[in-house]
């Protein structure tokens, strides 16, 4: 698999003398991740959790070395940071931000499609490769090392499968928060190549939502034999009305475009299980997995 992180990778954080910065650097290190420096302009030479804080992300290079980057950063400031982590290098960038303007991202992600770096969001929870790395929101304690990869437009939807999951006695491989925005840098096909490629992953849950067209697209890629894992579906949304914004941005429905239906109904077509309720979606695997 093209690991994205695990327990040797070495991580920035951009954003992280903020209140979220601070609170979630402390989580991510007693998980165990690797975070190395900080980035807050104007606040070097400072310390978080005995993170040292450094004025730009260059200079965070010269002296840490760090090779992936999580940001904190308000969305008015978000381009300026990553632009800045993709300058440098660093892959993968973790966009945790909500609210980053459509045409900042869409800048984003072409110039790091341009230099071959992932992007994982924005307005995600981030990636956990359980039992080795977090760069993200997640709370950790819902994950246990199995065989089960989870790929979601939610975040929480993805922790209450995931606790479902791990009360099923069957674990979690690597759980990657895709982003609930409109344009986000990795899409579920993404995912679910690297997931065909990991040899500890052994089954996949595939979250999804109104809006868009991202399940279909992997409904077509599962019926064109890219993906051929067994795997579990869930939509969330189905009672949303139409042409009304329900939770992340990119969750809209416009006449019939992005809607529960067509999503699951796709996806039935392609061989995936879905489940009517969350709650299905550990019990579907448990009886795949045997």
């Amino acid at each position: 698999m093209v690991r994205f992180v695990d327990k040797g990778t070495r991580v920035l954080v951009q954003g992280i003398t903020g209140t979220q910065g601070r609170f979630h650097t402390r989580l991510m290190l007693e998980y165990g991740t690797k975070i190395v420096a900080g980035v807050t302009p104007g606040r070097g030479r400072g310390e978080v959790e005995g993170v040292p804080v450094f004025d730009t992300v260059f200079e965070a290079l010269e002296e840490a070395d760090p090779e992936a980057s999580i940001m904190f950063v308000p969305a008015p400031q978000a381009k300026e940071a990553a632009l800045e982590a993709i300058e440098a290098g660093l892959n993968p960038i973790v966009i945790i931000t909500e609210g980053v303007p459509i045409k900042d991202s869409i800048e984003i992600i072409a110039r790091a499609r341009r230099r071959g770096i992932t992007i994982i969001g924005p307005n995600t929870p981030g990636i956990i490769r359980v039992g080795e790395c977090k760069l993200g929101i997640m709370p950790s304690g819902v994950f246990r090392k199995g065989r089960v990869g989870i790929v979601s437009r939610s975040g929480t939807l993805t922790y209450e499968v995931a606790a479902q999951i791990t009360r099923a006695g069957l674990g979690e491989s690597t759980c990657i928060g895709i982003g609930g925005d409109p344009v986000v840098g990795l899409d579920f096909v993404d995912v679910l190549r690297c997931f065909q490629e990991d040899g500890e992953t052994e089954a996949v849950v595939l979250i999804g939502e109104i809006g868009g067209d991202a399940e279909e697209r992997a409904a077509a890629f599962i019926s064109e034999g890219g993906f051929t894992k067994p795997t579990v579906a869930y939509i969330a949304g189905r009672t949303a009305i139409p042409g009304r914004r329900m939770g992340h941005a990119g969750a809209i429905v416009e006449g019939n475009m992005g809607t529960a239906e067509g999503k699951m109904e796709a996806l039935r077509s392609a061989g995936v299980h879905v489940g009517s309720l969350p709650g299905e979606v550990a019990k579907a695997l448990k009886r795949m997995m045997g």
